[in-house]
């Protein structure tokens, strides 16, 4: 599986990473299907497989329920081996989200992160956004809360996961390592954001790349998985698309799809 820099740094990211949302929540999540949280076992048994395919790369958050100390405890002495990707701006509750992105949130909230993931660093946290993109970015005080903890060392690299493309656009604009957008076959609304990226050397990663399994249409091509991955992957700027599954045999055929399509590049 290829790799490719992060922005401003000498860290190598696989094309997938490994989404983590269903390692710690099923509630209030937008899936197709319901699904029980995996056993310890199941977890290490995905990620062993990812490593196996060539994924290096977990992306995790406070609002992915315990997503963050499962990753942590199951980790262990492996963490280093892991390129992790955490975010803060965004709690998950007794069932709620839960937003807050002053200077003083955002730093307590990588404190626990730090805690929970039982590591020094991340290297690479992002605002989790309500949607209020431009508010974040350039009233609330979490950018500049986010570029004092890099520069403590205790995240190599920073950004924000969007919900609007002013929102993109600002954050590239600001000078962030990473920007989070949404980009698919089936929402492109957003190639604006991966455009503006590729210009300014931003890393972008993709959420919802496979339409969180929706594919957007009741219609979809014979094999949907490779062709949104050939797609998002023709944009030079996509530094990685995040795929979240606890599913091994998708997880799978999510690497053989990729595979297929990284061997004619």
């Amino acid at each position: 599986m290829k790799t490719r820099l992060i922005h401003s740094t000498d860290i190598a990211v696989s094309s997938l990473g490994l989404g983590t949302v269903k390692f710690g929540r099923n509630q209030q999540v937008k899936y197709p299907t319901g699904f029980e949280l995996p056993s310890d076992e199941e977890i290490l048994a995905l990620l062993d497989l990812a490593q196996e395919k060539g994924i290096n790369f977990i992306d995790t958050a406070p609002a992915y329920g315990v997503s963050e100390e499962r990753l942590g405890k199951l980790l262990g002495s492996r963490r280093d081996e892991w390129v992790i990707m955490s975010k803060a701006g965004e709690d998950f509750i007794h069932g709620a989200s839960h937003f807050d992105f002053s200077p003083c949130a955002i730093n307590e909230s990588v404190e626990r992160t730090l805690s929970r993931l039982r590591t020094d660093r991340v290297e690479s946290l992002l605002l989790h956004s309500d949607g209020n993109d431009i508010d974040i970015l350039d009233h609330s005080g979490a950018v500049e809360a986010l570029q004092k903890l890099k520069e403590k060392g205790l995240l190599r690299s920073c950004g924000i996961s969007t919900k609007t493309v002013a929102g993109g656009l600002r954050a590239i604009e600001l000078g962030l390592d990473i920007v989070m957008a949404t980009y698919n076959p089936w929402h492109t609304e957003e190639e604006s954001i991966l455009d503006a990226a590729l210009e300014n050397g931003t890393s972008v990663f993709l959420k919802k790349a496979l339409g969180s399994g929706w594919f957007g249409a009741e219609e979809s091509p014979d094999d949907p998985v490779k062709e949104a991955f050939s797609f998002v992957f023709s944009h030079p700027a996509t530094t990685s698309a995040i795929v979240g599954t606890i599913n091994p045999k998708h997880l799978s055929e999510n690497c053989e799809a990729l595979a297929s399509i990284e061997k004619i590049e």
